[in-house]
């Protein structure tokens, strides 16, 4: 069974970094989820899947791994790209493009 260790993305409605300062290290599914066919609800046999464990920095996470003998890898996060603007720069007059309203 493979790990995951990660750190993951801010949520779009967030403003702030809550819980994504953080080291996650989470199994990879070995079993794909089934559907029960009577009630609908989605189910599997896989009890890792529901272990996420935190961690402060990536090489606390990968020590853990190394020490327990879990096979791993690590995912990199992407730097963010956003362009930030004020709303004020709406009504520049050195806009490049028209605004029209």
């Amino acid at each position: 069974m493979t790990a995951r260790i990660y750190k993951p993305a801010k949520t779009a409605t967030q403003s702030g970094h809550a819980k994504s300062e953080r080291w996650t290290l989470e199994f990879e599914a070995e079993t794909p989820r089934q559907v029960e066919p009577l009630m609908g609800w989605t189910s599997s046999s896989d009890m890792r899947g529901q272990v996420r464990l935190s961690f402060a920095t990536k090489e606390e996470a990968i020590a853990y791994a190394s020490r327990a003998g879990l096979a791993f890898h690590v995912i990199e996060p992407k730097p963010a790209a956003r362009r930030i603007s004020a709303y004020a720069d709406n009504f520049k007059s050195t806009r490049l493009g028209q605004w029209t309203h």
